[in-house]
């Protein structure tokens, strides 16, 4: 009876270290936020009771100011440099969506491989009103009123961390310059394929209006913006004029205008 023998294998680990890089993103369309609100997610964990034809009709059914507040992420610490803040995550997804249209990397090892550092980033730029029609999911697509908040111009500072040696500091650029242009962020954006909002560009420190936009559009800006919006267009000027006027006439109670 032979006796086999098994030849000893070396296992070769390669070291791994991680990388981390500091980008400074200015956008290069407006961004729409779109928050679920605290009155949508109460609705979900327990259903309000179905309205009869009177209650529709004595209640209603937007108040655009109070949605337009809704509609963003809020940073409940007086000392953070901003009042509204973005998810960091929206950032990762954009980086794997781009790995889906570039060769050299597949959506699951850029998941794996980054990491947008912290939780909600601090997001500089004015907010301000945008009414607009969408479609509803429903079968029949039926049209409604949105309102939300957007910012013409914004800016953010981005922290990725990255495995080396198996991702490299200048992939992980192409990936986020990538993502800019076919992914974006926020409501509308080009990985929806309806839209071209939250389109970003990677600047310098030093880049003039990323300066301007941060200098200008903090803490304090977005509070007085938040509690007194102006309209971003003429649609939106025209809806809530008539809105405001309407809910009067009829006997509404509406959030006021600051």
């Amino acid at each position: 009876m032979s006796k086999t023998t098994e030849k000893a294998t070396d296992i070769t680990v390669i070291e791994v270290q991680k990388g981390i890089i500091e980008f400074c993103i200015k956008g290069s369309t407006p961004l729409i936020l779109n928050t679920m609100s605290e009155k949508t997610r109460i609705q979900l964990l327990i259903p309000p009771p179905k309205k009869n034809a009177a209650d529709k009709a004595s209640t209603l059914k937007h108040d655009p100011l109070a949605e337009f507040r809704a509609s963003a992420y809020t940073l409940t610490d007086a000392k953070a440099p901003t009042y509204l803040g973005f998810m960091a995550s929206a950032f990762k997804a954009a980086l794997k969506g781009a790995a889906l249209d570039l060769p050299g990397a597949s959506k699951s090892q850029i998941g794996r491989l980054t990491y947008v550092e912290g939780e909600y980033l601090s997001l500089y730029g004015i907010p301000k009103l945008l009414m607009s029609v969408v479609r509803s999911a429903d079968m029949n697509r039926t049209p409604d009123i949105r309102s939300r908040a957007i910012l013409s111009e914004w800016a953010c500072s981005v922290r990725i961390s990255f495995v080396k040696p198996l991702l490299r500091e200048q992939a992980v650029i192409n990936l986020l310059a990538a993502a800019g242009i076919t992914q974006g962020i926020g409501d509308w954006r080009p990985q929806k394929g309806s839209g071209s909002y939250g389109q970003f560009t990677l600047v310098g420190h030093d880049d003039a209006d990323f300066g301007r936009i941060v200098n200008g559009g903090g803490r304090a800006a977005q509070m007085s913006a938040m509690n007194a919006p102006e309209c971003y267009d003429d649609e939106t000027e025209k809806m809530l004029s008539w809105f405001n006027v309407e809910s009067k006439r009829r006997g509404f109670k509406v959030v006021s205008n600051g």
